[in-house]
């Protein structure tokens, strides 16, 4: 019997505000442990929450972005388990009211146009961080508690089962990402926690409309490991059902070292954590206007940028998606493409060449030494032949460490390429009366033979000479 994977993804995405969910504490990465925390963020008796306004619209404009409706009327619950890095042994969250219902991620897939629906975006507070005293919670023999995590801001985005293959959920996570980015509303870094990702799996036969039983999978710090861990654990799931055996409903842990999923408990439902609508908050009341402000607040969003770059700029599927990942590398291209001709050399340059400076040097694009006019007025000297696009890597690399212009440097170094056909012609014809055996050759037929005379030419004159000038004057002089 053959299966079919029923995929649905649970998304916690830290918000990018300055202090926390319900009190003031400042909200910083990497900060010494437990040296952001306060009575309100520890759960002491007698501390009362109050509602950062920030983080309100953060997630509306986060469910804005993803094409949900937005209740004008919302609450918040508290959610009860107990857990170590959960100081208050219940967490305020959102249950039947959230801010944000029934929208959809469009990503692409091998090339075509997908989807996936998003059940909901709810706002709720981060619990505090275990820190393992091995590298990760399987196999480690204690664990200490840093609470400067707790009461950060987060939203919690839950996918409708939709996805059918662990490529496919690694391409909406991504594309979920880069659109959450563009918004501002998070950095998304994964490697440092504000973005994490739960999955939820189950296998059905092919045709068959009713869902099997699902399987929760945490502990994947990556995009790679939520596409390895998927796959692992259809695989394992198929070896079930096709051994005659019932997947049991569980939570396991993604074991990165050892490429397997690990039994962690049973599955919570619902009632378990036994919601009720949280006493210490008043609900919240959103008008119309003011969630319209925010959506005016959005900008365009990377898929319609994408598609608006190989329309109008004629960009391939991959040179718009490289650009479009990050919305600072857009902005620049499209800052530089506005003063140059030809916006696919624009593309190239910052594709190639920038991008490996920049990787190299671990400078951001926004701080980049090399700004848009700068790099448009160095393409212009390609274009007009003044340099050759060898010479203009050199250029490039001389610019971003100096921040000269492409003038100067080129005036510096005397790079200026010639392009006069007599200064050029009078070399042309010199090569061609010195190696007359391979000019004989090449008058029989052998084409391979105009790179050696390009090679001459280039040398004699120390790579100055315009290679298009030489290549059309070598043709002419050695037909005749």
């Amino acid at each position: 019997m053959t299966y079919e994977p029923v995929i649905g993804l649970e998304i916690h995405v830290e918000l990018l505000t300055a202090t926390k969910l319900f009190c003031g504490c400042l909200t910083g990465f990497g900060a010494q442990p437990n040296s952001q925390c306060c009575p309100v963020c520890l759960g002491l008796p007698g501390a009362l929450p109050v509602l950062n306004r920030r983080a309100v619209e953060f997630a509306v404009m986060a469910g804005l972005a993803l094409g949900c409706r937005i209740h004008t009327r919302s609450k918040f619950d508290r959610k009860n388990y107990f857990y170590p890095d959960l100081p208050k042994a219940y967490q305020i969250s959102q249950f039947d009211l959230p801010f944000c219902v029934d929208g959809a991620v469009s990503f692409e897939l091998d090339g075509g146009p997908s989807e996936a629906g998003i059940t909901r975006v709810h706002l709720e507070e981060e619990a505090g961080k275990s820190v393992h005293s091995g590298d990760s919670i399987l196999g480690s023999t204690y664990s200490s508690i840093d609470y400067n995590r707790s009461g950060i801001p987060l939203i919690e985005i839950v996918t409708e089962p939709d996805l059918r293959s662990p490529e496919a959920a690694k391409a909406f996570l991504e594309q979920l990402r880069t659109t959450l980015q563009y918004t501002g509303v998070s950095d998304c870094k994964m490697q440092e926690g504000s973005l994490r990702c739960d999955a939820n799996v189950s296998l059905r036969p092919v045709g068959q409309e009713p869902f099997g039983t699902k399987v929760e999978v945490k502990n994947m710090n990556s995009f790679r490991a939520v596409e390895r861990a998927l796959a692992y654990e259809i695989h394992r799931q198929t070896g079930v059902l096709t051994g005659g055996d019932t997947v049991s409903q569980e939570t396991r842990a993604w074991d990165e070292a050892r490429g397997v999923t690990v039994s962690m408990r049973s599955k919570e439902e619902s009632h378990d954590y036994r919601y009720f609508p949280e006493p210490d908050l008043m609900p919240v009341t959103m008008e119309a206007p003011w969630i319209e402000g925010l959506r005016a607040r959005l900008p365009e969003l990377p898929l319609a940028r994408k598609r608006r770059f190989c329309r109008d700029f004629s960009l391939s599927h991959d040179e718009a998606y490289q650009l479009t990942q990050s919305r600072e590398t857009a902005d620049f291209f499209e800052a530089a493409a506005a003063l140059h001709p030809s916006p696919k050399a624009v593309s190239n340059w910052i594709n190639g060449e920038l991008a490996r400076l920049l990787n190299e040097a671990g400078v951001a694009i926004t701080v980049s030494p090399v700004t848009p006019e700068m790099l448009s007025k160095l393409l212009d000297y390609v274009k007009a032949g003044t340099i050759s696009s060898t010479a203009a890597k050199d250029v490039l690399e001389d610019m971003f460490v100096t921040k000269r212009s492409a003038e100067l440097v080129i005036k510096e170094k005397g790079l200026e390429q010639i392009s006069d056909s007599d200064a050029i012609g009078s070399v042309v014809q010199a090569i061609i009366e010195a190696h007359p055996e391979e000019a004989a050759a090449f008058r029989a037929g052998k084409d391979k033979v105009l790179g050696f005379f390009v090679g001459q030419v280039m040398r004699e004159m120390r790579g100055k000479a315009n290679p298009q000038v030489v290549n059309e004057l070598l043709r002419q002089k050695l037909r005749n």
